[in-house]
């Protein structure tokens, strides 16, 4: 039998403070973002999402869903306007929250009264429509075969 044998790699090059390493300048800092610029991804991203290329906006920007999530919140609140760069923004109040979800409900139900209301003018015009044809049918003698 054989023993396995190890072979030895030396590295006697000294590590050079340059390095291009990953931590080689300390860590990186956290990104952070101002108020305005929250604002800007949140219309780019949804902008995005109409033409179905959500998901490439996020990875090509570097950004989480859950901070798209975090940002339409503290924009829904109101948080977001107004605020000058640094200044902090913080978590929303109990008030602040309810707000915003107050805001969102009133926008659904909006748009379901908007597309209701185009259903109940298509719905009406179709009924004048088929009372023409039923009024012209009814003044009209019957076609008879000949």
């Amino acid at each position: 039998m054989s023993s396995p044998s190890a072979v030895a790699i030396s590295d006697d090059s000294a590590m050079s403070s340059s390095s291009s390493g990953p931590r080689s300048g300390g860590p990186a800092r956290r990104r952070s973002f101002t108020p305005a610029q929250k604002l800007d991804h949140l219309s780019a991203y949804e902008q995005a999402i109409g033409r179905g290329e959500g998901g490439a906006y996020l990875r090509e920007q570097g950004i989480y869903s859950s901070q798209i999530t975090e940002w339409r919140k503290l924009r829904d609140a109101g948080v977001l306007e107004g605020k000058k760069p640094g200044e902090k923004i913080g978590r929303l109040s109990p008030e602040q929250a309810e707000i915003a979800r107050l805001r969102r409900q009133l926008d659904k139900a909006e748009q379901r009264l908007a597309t209701t209301e185009a259903a109940l003018g298509i719905m009406g015009k179709a009924h004048e429509l088929l009372e023409q044809l039923s009024k012209s049918s009814r003044d009209e003698p019957p076609h008879t075969k000949s």
